[in-house]
């Protein structure tokens, strides 16, 4: 089996971007009225030329939505265990040349903030570190999913790399999905905003995903920082990314974020900065792409703009997030991994979607379908 590093390595940045701006509204339209979109179609969709179909594909995205996955958004929070990290990014609190308290959370922590969480009405949690492999390495991991567990019907992991057999391990003790992201695509841009640590080895962190499809795990999550190159390169990468993945790992689930690059620590630049309207653009267009893929939407967008995405595409959102390890029952001082928007409590949120007609769900039973099968 061929590498996705290998496919991407044969690609030109330049050509793709141009290709995409070249895009014209025939080239839209034939998109939007095809019945197997394919990849060359999800260049035109994200293409400035579809910017006046954004109404259609907004049409289009609910209407596929609501039949694949009905009129329910899936609630899910992040609980951060550690924000301590070996690595430098330049658009993250984290980074390790910023001078910050630093904490990562003991058992008994740990407990507490499962059950500040729970006490929230969350069954689907998103547990994150930092990237430091002697301090929250696998076997903290480990321990941590374990004292977790118990609370909680879906746990989804964000955190450094691992390897296929660390990834089987975690699995088998009851992990559900696992989250990476590779930031950019374009290996030159990787490289300037993560000059130290082990996240600088940009085709280890590429082939993350290969290596949970071949663990196999039941979720697999992928995406690139909205801001940290052309956007639009970017997300065809990301869409080219979750077809290789389909087609190799076709076992599993698969979902797409979008964050947009967000005030932290230590950033102070707007590298490419994308609009609200282009968000949409894209989210529709992934769905129009793909069906079956999941959309998630963080608390790193405003609270009018999540209101308005409810109906066109998102399947998941996130709420009453805190990025700071111990944020939700510890009070301490530890910095957060950059700065949320959306502050609205979870239950005004469960609200703005009831109002919409929609359904917020707390609970994941994709889990219990997995035991009985």
């Amino acid at each position: 089996m061929t590498s996705f590093t290998h496919i991407l390595d044969q690609l030109n940045w330049e050509e793709i971007t141009l290709s995409i701006k070249e895009k014209q509204a025939e080239d839209v339209e034939r998109a939007l009225y095809s019945k197997n979109r394919s990849l060359e179609d999800f260049k035109s969709m994200i293409a400035p030329a579809a910017l006046p179909y954004i109404e259609e594909m907004a049409r289009l995205s609910n209407s596929i939505t609501q039949k694949r996955f009905g009129k329910t958004i899936q609630m899910y929070i992040p609980m951060y265990l550690s924000n301590e990290c070996q690595n430098i990014c330049t658009y993250c609190g984290f980074s390790m040349d910023n001078v910050i308290p630093r904490i990562t959370l003991s058992k008994a922590q740990i407990i507490a903030e499962a059950k500040a969480i729970k006490k929230m009405g969350y069954d689907h949690i998103l547990v994150l570190t930092g990237e430091a492999n002697k301090t929250v390495g696998f076997n903290y991991l480990y321990d941590a999913l374990q004292t977790i567990k118990p609370y909680f019907a879906n746990i989804s992991l964000e955190v450094q790399p691992l390897k296929t057999e660390e990834y089987e391990k975690l699995l088998s003790i009851g992990l559900h999905s696992v989250l990476v992201y590779q930031e950019t695509y374009r290996k030159s841009t990787y490289k300037v905003h993560h000059p130290k640590g082990r996240k600088s080895n940009f085709d280890w962190r590429l082939q993350t995903p290969e290596r949970l499809g071949k663990a196999g795990a039941y979720k697999i999550g992928i995406g690139a920082l909205l801001g940290l190159e052309d956007w639009r390169t970017d997300s065809f990468m990301t869409a080219l990314h979750l077809d290789y993945l389909q087609r190799h790992f076709w076992q599993s689930k698969y979902a797409i974020s979008f964050p947009r690059l967000r005030p932290c620590e230590g950033n102070d630049h707007d590298e490419q900065l994308m609009r609200d309207k282009e968000l949409v653009q894209l989210i529709c267009a992934y769905r129009l792409f793909n069906e079956d893929v999941e959309l998630s939407l963080s608390t790193r967008e405003s609270p009018a703009f999540r209101d308005r995405l409810v109906q066109l595409g998102i399947t998941s959102m996130s709420a009453a997030s805190k990025t700071n390890p111990g944020g939700y029952a510890l009070n301490d001082d530890s910095l957060e991994q950059f700065e949320i928007d959306d502050t609205r409590s979870a239950e005004a949120i469960a609200t703005m979607i009831k109002k919409q007609g929609y359904e917020p769900v707390w609970k994941d039973w994709d889990s219990a379908y997995q035991l009985i099968k």
